[in-house]
């Protein structure tokens, strides 16, 4: 039975139901533990008081905000639990958006909502809802010591929630400007666009998997056995000189099994044509 990360309701104008958010995924990476040089015996965390210079139990850490330089004020887990706000048990539905309306880039993290009863008739009327008219709900949800904004949207049969980053929370000073004026030629788009149409398929998550992973753990496994540690090929990359003929070879190297379709290139002929024309 997967662990259960927030229990509660959904209200949907008069109507409310009960509800249980699971962890829909999560980073798997080849995880190591910290040992010391010397015999290879694990380290572990000691948590250490600085003002009596001598470690501490864990039961006796609380929590602190630092209010000025060496001045905190202290927080307990109850008086924590007395200010949740009412979305810490129902979530509020404030909205509905059209599908793809809200950008990708404000995704955090997901979660796969289930029914709190062996059959939920509300749960099953709000999924086709969302369904039927192709929008998704944007509701307010307090979990992990934080009020978030989510987005609640049909999967496979289900429903899947994502929580959302405040506009805040992006990192707009990280946004790259464009200062170049320079603009493709028409040729060069067309070549643009004959190598997208190239490589245009269907995604397919299967298809994909962590070569990073993968050489780390031959890597233990070459440890292991005493063998020669097999050392990964470097990317080789030139500096695009000339545009164009990187555009050629780039069409003349497309992956085996990746051709594109009469239709795709009589739509590329076409649009090519349409806007020279403009």
């Amino acid at each position: 039975m997967p662990a259960v990360v927030w229990k509660g309701f959904i209200s949907f104008g008069l109507v409310s139901f009960p509800v249980r958010l699971y962890s829909a995924g999560r980073a798997d990476p080849v995880r190591f533990h910290m040992l010391h040089r010397k015999d290879n015996s694990r380290v572990r965390e000691v948590w250490y008081c600085a003002e009596e210079d001598k470690p501490i139990d864990r039961s006796e850490i609380v929590k602190g905000y630092e209010a000025g330089k060496g001045e905190y004020v202290v927080v307990e887990e109850e008086e924590l639990k007395k200010i949740e706000p009412p979305t810490a048990s129902t979530m509020e539905i404030v909205q509905f958006v059209r599908q793809n309306e809200v950008d990708p880039i404000y995704f955090e993290n997901s979660y796969y909502v289930g029914p709190d009863e062996a059959v939920s008739k509300p749960y099953a009327l709000f999924l086709q809802a969302l369904a039927h008219t192709k929008h998704f709900a944007i509701a307010k949800l307090a979990m992990h010591r934080r009020e978030h904004i989510v987005l609640i949207r049909p999967y496979e049969g289900a429903m899947v929630l994502h929580t959302l980053f405040y506009p805040r929370e992006l990192r707009e000073a990280n946004r790259p400007e464009l200062k170049s004026t320079s603009k493709p030629t028409a040729k060069e788009l067309e070549l643009a666009r004959n190598l997208v149409e190239q490589l245009a398929g269907p995604f397919k998550p299967s298809d994909f998997h962590d070569a990073y992973r993968e050489n780390v753990e031959r890597l233990i496994q070459e440890k292991e056995r005493g063998e020669k540690v097999t050392v990964a090929p470097k990317a080789k990359k030139a500096p695009v000189i000339d545009l164009m003929e990187a555009l050629k070879r780039s069409l003349e190297t497309r992956p085996s099994g990746r051709k594109p379709s009469t239709q795709a290139a009589s739509r590329g002929r076409k649009g090519s044509g349409k806007r020279k024309a403009a």
